[in-house]
């Protein structure tokens, strides 16, 4: 029986500074509040999961290697920050991409919560005991799909701007990581 919490995370604008289409670690960035957020949160037992989709690979901006540099970097973000990240989910297909091999439909692109599921089984994590963090509708919807409560972050108000229904209805919405950290702790 899974007995593990954890709290999912998406990459871009949630945890680090959003760059589109970003394979170079020299271009990240922690947000503000994150590594105190996380430092935080870790006191409640949470295990910490980035999941994320990584669309360039699709498109042929940059290849699947490239993201082990990306990996590697946000790990020793988090770790020089006191912060320890158990695993790094990406999803490199797109419905519309350029490359063959990553052009499809999956069930790991959010909003479908394959990462989720994927890593709730690798690590016996109890999804209705753990989060989603992210920062558009498609970070709520997988996380929601998957049975996590969910948190937007949306600094620019724009995704609160659009139909909140369905998957697509966050249970908390925050201004930026420090607050949505606030609300994870005080319901917790």
């Amino acid at each position: 029986m899974p007995n593990k919490k954890a709290i999912f995370l998406d990459k871009d604008g949630t945890l680090i500074r959003d760059v589109p289409y970003n394979a170079d670690p020299s271009k990240m960035e922690l947000l503000a509040g994150v590594a105190d957020g996380l430092r935080q949160l870790s006191t409640l037992g949470y295990t910490f999961f980035v999941v994320t989709n990584q669309a360039g690979v699709a498109k042929g901006y940059f290849r699947e290697e490239a993201l082990a540099g990306v990996e590697d970097r946000l790990q020793q973000l988090l770790s020089d920050s006191g912060v320890t990240l158990a695993g790094f989910y990406y999803c490199p297909h797109h419905p519309e991409g350029a490359v063959q091999a990553y052009t499809k439909r999956c069930h790991c692109r959010k909003p479908m919560p394959g990462l989720l599921l994927e890593a709730a089984v690798m690590y016996g994590i109890s999804l209705g005991d753990s989060w989603m963090v992210g920062d558009i509708l498609d970070d709520v919807e997988a996380g929601n799909r998957a049975g996590c409560k969910t948190v937007l972050i949306d600094e620019l108000r724009h995704e609160r701007k659009k139909p909140l229904d369905g998957y697509r209805h966050p249970a908390y919405i925050a201004d930026n990581f420090s607050e949505a950290a606030n609300l994870i702790l005080k319901n917790t």
